[in-house]
């Protein structure tokens, strides 16, 4: 168990179709964590965004980086802020 649950936020464009990336991210996240998160919020967009908060940390945004995230970066960047 990590030292605290993490609460996981996916902001998404939904006039964008990228309902498929935000849903392989909540299955790996959920297949990775399974009772260590808090919660994993979805929000759907507009306007082409893709972001990620761990915590309320930004892990993730596609205008930033560019593109959607690897889902081991987003694993990775939950388990630093769970403590584990």
């Amino acid at each position: 168990m990590p030292a605290h649950p993490v609460k996981v936020t996916i902001t998404y464009c939904a006039d964008c179709g990228y309902e498929p990336q935000t849903i392989a991210l909540c299955s790996a996240l959920l297949q990775a964590f399974q009772h260590e998160l808090s919660s994993i919020e979805l929000i759907p967009w507009y306007d082409g965004s893709f972001d990620v908060r761990v915590g309320k940390e930004l892990v993730h945004s596609m205008y930033r980086d560019g593109g959607f995230p690897d889902n081991d970066t987003i694993i990775q960047a939950v388990r630093a802020s769970a403590g584990e």
